[in-house]
């Protein structure tokens, strides 16, 4: 763990954020006196919950079917 003075800091912060990066905590001070910690940031898995849906959504039996010819010319610019 490393404590930078928070002066030193704002000269380095691009350095200082890779050091983080790479999984290592710094330590600001102030006048020598700790005042934060950064830390890496970790990302938070969310879980996957299937079936959350069901029962909430309907797809019309004909949803595949081709488009009938006034719709398609719309979508063609016709």
């Amino acid at each position: 763990m490393e404590i930078i003075n928070i002066h030193e800091a704002k000269t380095n912060l691009s350095r200082i954020v890779e050091t983080v990066f790479q999984g290592s905590e710094v330590i600001l001070a102030k006048a020598g006196k700790p005042m934060a910690k950064i830390v890496p940031l970790q990302a938070q898995k969310r879980a996957i919950k299937f079936g959350v849906l069901k029962g909430k959504i309907r797809v019309a039996d004909d949803f595949d079917e081709p488009l009938p010819d006034d719709v398609l010319a719309l979508f063609e610019g016709k």
